[in-house]
């Protein structure tokens, strides 16, 4: 009989063992989700901690706009040669390799060394490390240094765009967007890593048109479009490439130090007018003044773009960016030291402050982008 209980005993538990691990199973099925594919990065989506609650930061900048696009271009004033190149919009970061090539071509053929860059924002920057490549003399005058700039609050994403009104531009001027673009390009690709702050992510565009006219050239690889159901936004359709991020106070930081070690030099100075600009004892004078040049040369189709950003902090498994999914000009730019949420294109709005609504509408907007991540 003894055998006979232990035996019963034994079948009992394992029949109660088997159902309670059956339940338990059951009772702790993990919910299954969808896995969205993503064409490059092999990261899970992650969505950014959008709220205002989180926003550590909220900044303006003034782009330098003119509809009829960048100026470039060399002109005779007080016996010395004045170099233009400003006016580049929302473009500055993005074109400023090229424009500044275009620039200092102007300088061929030229027998003095001497040159006074005035600006030290990313256009007098890369000018005066092109104009020592080539063996000039550079001293920056500069009411205030790189960190200080409008080109120190750019999002800093790679995208030719902004830069003109197609309907107001002419010919000429397209091609030398083409050059610059071109040009910048490779240069930016070059300088590739955490020395300079430039790096590769994916880009988003969510929108509801099942085409992608936004991407020019061939700048942009894993390009692609995917369709309702196969993404995480709120959208029909998402574009997706890959572009590059220059993270501006990185790389303004390094192109300082390159202007220095080339033995360039920085003076202070803010000058009120073009006749004081024109008393400094170089002979070839680069314009990089940007949004500054309307008043020193009387550039009336210069206007500025406000621009509105707001930083919440930096996250490590959000990994891509995007641009649209609301109104125009929405974009979300993850980099190292912040995550940028934008923004604003005003033209003609002078005001430096940053307005609570369009924070509110920026915050809200992106929370409604990532909603369903």
């Amino acid at each position: 009989m003894g055998g006979n209980k232990r035996n019963l005993r034994r079948k009992l538990l394992k029949t109660i063992g088997a159902g309670v691990l059956a339940t338990s199973i059951a009772g702790c099925a993990p919910t299954q989700t969808k896995r969205y594919w993503r064409p490059y990065s092999r990261k899970p989506w992650a969505a950014p901690k959008v709220s205002m609650e989180n926003v550590i930061r909220e900044v303006v900048g003034l782009r330098p706009y003119r509809p009829g696009g960048f100026v470039v271009r060399s002109e005779a004033l007080g016996g010395k040669t004045v170099v233009h190149n400003y006016g580049h919009g929302g473009a500055g970061i993005t074109l400023c390799w090229g424009s500044s090539a275009l620039a200092v071509r102007e300088t061929l053929g030229m027998e003095h060394r001497d040159v006074a860059v005035i600006g030290s924002g990313v256009m007098g920057l890369t000018s005066a490390r092109l104009l020592q490549d080539a063996g000039w003399n550079v001293t920056i005058y500069t009411r205030d240094m790189a960190r200080h700039t409008t080109s120190n609050i750019a999002g800093g994403e790679w995208g030719p765009y902004s830069v003109h009104d197609p309907d107001v531009s002419s010919d000429l001027f397209k091609s030398q967007l083409d050059f610059a673009t071109r040009i910048s390009h490779h240069a930016h690709t070059n300088l590739g890593g955490s020395d300079y702050g430039i790096y590769w992510k994916e880009l988003w565009s969510p929108n509801n048109n099942p085409g992608n006219d936004a991407k020019v050239g061939n700048f942009y690889p894993f390009e692609g479009t995917l369709g309702p159901g196969e993404h995480p936004f709120p959208t029909d359709y998402a574009h997706h490439a890959l572009t590059m991020m220059v993270e501006p106070a990185t790389f303004l930081r390094r192109l300082t130090a390159d202007v220095r070690l080339a033995g360039g030099r920085f003076m202070i100075r803010n000058f009120r007018d073009r006749d004081e600009l024109l008393s400094l004892p170089e002979p070839v004078i680069f314009n990089c003044t940007g949004l500054g040049a309307r008043e020193l040369f009387g550039d009336e189709e210069l206007i500025p773009a406000k621009g509105q950003l707001v930083f919440i902090p930096p996250d490590p498994a959000v990994d891509f960016m995007t641009l649209g999914g609301g109104s125009d000009n929405l974009y979300m730019f993850s980099r190292t030291d912040v995550i940028l949420l934008g923004g604003t294109f005003k033209p003609g709005d002078w005001t430096t402050h940053p307005e609570p609504a369009e924070t509110e509408r920026i915050v809200r907007e992106n929370q409604r982008l990532f909603a369903g991540f």
